[in-house]
This record gives structure tokens, sequence and C-alpha cells, in this order.
């Protein structure tokens, strides 16, 4: 069917023996050698070399672009978000609404993970890839309810057992005892918004979580949240947090976690000044800087969407595939942007590590070249610096690139997604941090 179809859109006059060759290509003389996946790769290194005879490798130009350019970008930029945020605070992807659709959106999902996000509230992501899912209670199920009369069912047995609890009727006299506290006047909260937490906690009553900020955090979202925990706690169970999704994300987590720490010593219930404390709304890395500079925030999760998934600051990634090298002679692509001028040659990569443990240069060399040692001097010249020969001398080599693909068959065993992402981790951890910060890194020579 595919050779039929390119008949209707190729010239009428091309040869017939072009199709009939089309007909039977396979892979078995194609052999691809990569960088393993969750690497740390930098500029002008190859990181996938692929081998076969030019009209095969040819057409695998744009799908191998096409497989790499996104999932590499959406890596990178959630291993930045991870960066900035530290390695304790709980990332959650939410950009499904916002992706470039359903490919673009489960690709997201899969590579964020990759670059250290912790879960995603993309269910079939979560089932196809076995991403952690998460989700919280939405701003629509709040603004759904109007009065605790359309609460249906309202009645919850304690969890040790015994008999159902009208939830209702005890997170409104709890309601009273919490305001009484914050000093906030009971009429203030909204009835509809209480309705909701009540109908959320009867369904989910190990799960419970409440939203915020639908109308007003102070005066009704934090004493209608804080009424229906306190009375769950009441019956054995216990809240698993809270959502803000407006205003100053910051300040405002520091305000509830005071009202948490009050209402634990008042009411005496030791858990509840631990309560987590999520935020959401449009976060981008000048949110989390903000977060660093503030100090002192209570957050402990953060959902970001559409700047991790459309990848504002840097829209496309730009990787390319270059011919360096045909039936053993080497090509080499001039051009007046010195950028875009390619390397000759098939290349072996390697990355070379200081006394310290971290990386400080990867080194391309012909295949042919003898491979370096571990403490034996070397003689390199540096991209943008050809002029000059530089002497290292390395404490440890790694050779980067492993083969894959041989023969027709994968022939290396390829890692689950929890390994690429711990692979990914370890790998970035490894780096200086002269060379890991995001804001003017010392240059990575190659």
């Amino acid at each position: 069917a595919d050779v039929a179809y390119l008949r209707s859109v190729l010239p009428s006059n091309t040869d017939d023996a072009f199709f009939d060759y089309l007909a039977t290509l396979d892979a078995s003389e194609v052999t691809v050698t990569a960088i393993p996946e969750g690497s740390v790769v930098f500029a002008r290194v190859p990181f996938l070399q692929v081998k076969g005879p030019l009209l095969v490798v040819q057409l695998l130009e744009t799908t191998l672009l096409c497989l790499v350019n996104y999932a590499s970008l959406v890596a990178t930029n959630a291993a930045r978000f991870r960066l900035l945020a530290g390695p304790d605070m709980k990332l959650m992807e939410m950009g499904l609404r916002r992706a470039q659709g359903p490919d673009g959106a489960l690709s997201a999902s899969k590579y964020s993970y990759i670059g250290g996000f912790d879960c995603t509230s993309n269910i079939l992501a979560g089932k196809l890839y076995g991403i952690p899912v998460r989700g919280t209670i939405a701003h629509s199920f709040v603004m759904s309810f109007r009065s605790l009369e359309e609460v249906q069912p309202r009645e919850l047995p304690p969890r040790a057992g015994g008999d159902p609890v009208d939830l209702a009727a005890l997170a409104v006299s709890w309601l009273q005892r919490v305001c009484d506290l914050l000093q906030t006047p009971p009429g203030k909260a909204n009835q509809g918004e209480l309705a909701a937490f009540v109908s959320y906690a009867v369904t989910f009553p190990c799960d419970f979580q409440g939203l915020l900020d639908t109308y007003c955090v102070r005066r009704s979202g934090l004493p209608n949240f804080c009424a229906v925990a306190l009375a769950l706690h009441q019956l054995g169970y216990q809240a698993i947090g809270v959502r803000l999704d407006s205003g100053d994300l910051a300040q405002q987590s520091k305000e509830i976690r005071r009202v948490f720490r009050t209402c634990e010593a008042h009411f005496q219930v030791p858990w509840f000044g631990t309560i987590p404390i999520a935020v959401s709304n449009d976060i981008s890395e000048q949110s989390l800087e903000e977060f660093r500079r503030e100090g002192g925030s209570e957050i402990d999760m953060i959902g970001i969407g559409t700047n991790l998934v459309t990848c504002p600051l840097q829209p496309s990634l730009g990787c390319v595939y270059k011919l360096v090298e045909v039936n053993g002679s080497p090509c080499l692509k001039l051009t007046e942007d010195e950028e875009k001028m390619t390397i000759p040659g098939m290349k072996t990569i390697y990355r070379l590590y200081d006394a310290a443990g971290h990386p400080f240069m990867d080194l391309m060399a012909l295949e042919e070249e003898p491979s370096p040692s571990a403490g034996q001097e070397l003689g390199i010249r540096v991209l943008g610096r050809l002029g000059e020969t530089t002497k290292v001398i390395p404490s440890t080599v790694e050779p980067l690139h492993r083969t894959y693909f041989r023969d027709g068959q994968v022939c290396e065993p390829l890692p689950s997604l929890p390994e690429v992402r711990t692979h990914a981790q370890v790998s970035l951890n490894l780096l200086s941090p002269a060379h890991r910060q995001l804001h003017e890194p010392q240059p990575y020579p190659v």
C-alpha cells in the first residue's frame, strides 16, 4: 500500500525498478549507535549515529528527528524545573489541556517524568507508561454545589467501624469552632463550597483534599476545608492536602500553614500542621525563582502545565541529521554560518572526568583513532577555538555510544522508564555546579 501511494504522488515517468527496490527494503544492514537515553548531551555532540545503505538511512532522517527533538526538549525543560525546585519538592505535570494535541500530551507526560517530575494528571499516560498519577479537586466541582441539601449521600461510618454519622452536620458544627478560632464570620464561608467539600469527603474519606480559592481563601476556602478535615479526623480519617490556584502563592502558603498549626495546637490534632500544600497557576521558571527569593514558603507540591509542555522559552530543540561519511570517504558541509558546518567522519564519543568525578569535556575522535585512557595526556582542539591545541589529562574516560540496533534487531536491552528517569537525575547530578547552573553557566567544552 505504501509503494502504491508513492506511485500516485511521484512523477509518472519514475522508473519501475525504483518501486521494485522500495518493496524489498529492510533494516538488516542498518546499525544504530547512541548515547543512552537519559544522558546529558551537549551541543555539537552526535548523540545518535546511523550506518547503512544511503537510501535507507536517508529515509530514516525525518522519523528519527521527530522522535528525539520534542522528547529531548521536554525532558530538558522538565530537568530545568527540577533543578530550580530542588530535590525535595514534589512536581506534578498537568499540561494535558494545553499540549500540542494528544500525541504531544502523551510525549510531554512521558518525557517530563524522565526529566524529574514525580507524577502526571494524564491518566492515559499513567496507564500506558506506568507514571504515577495524581490530581486535585476542580473549581467546576466546587461551583456545582449551592447548599448542603444537595449532598447525597451525606453519612459516613467511622473508620474504626460503627454507625454512620451525618458528615454535613458534623462539618457545620466544626465550622463554627474554626471560625471562632480564626475570628472569621461563619456567614462569609460559602455554603456551596462547604457542600462540595463534604460530598468529596464522603466519597473519598481517605483522600480528602481541598481547592481553597474558588471564592475566598481566607474567609471561605480555608475555614471550610478545616471544618471538613476536622470532622473527618473525629471519625478517624486524615485529609491529604490543599491546592491554591491564584494570588500570591508563596505568601498564601505561609498564611495557610499558620492556620493549620493553630488548629493543630488548639484542637490537638497532631498531623494537622503538616497537611501538604500544592500550588498551580501558570507556574514558570520565573515563578520558582521568585519562590526561592521570597524564602520560607510552605509549598510542598507544584503543578506545572503550560510552561512545561509547550516549552515557551525554547519552542524547538533543533537537532539535525547530517551526512558525515559515504563509502569510507568523510563528508564536510561548508557554509558561511560556522555553526552549521559539519564535522566529517564517523566518530566515537568519550566523556572525560576530573578527579572530583565531574565531567569536564566531551571528546570526539574518529572511529579508527585509539581510545584515550585515564591519566593519559591528550592533545585536543576545542570547538570554537580550533586554532589552538590544549593538553588535558582525564582522571576517568567513559565511552558514551552504545550499539542498540544491528542486523535488523535491537541488540542492547532497553531500560525501563523509571531506569531512564534515574539515569537522567544521576547524569545531571554529576555535572559540576558551574555547568549545571541555569543562568550564565560555564561553557562545557567539546
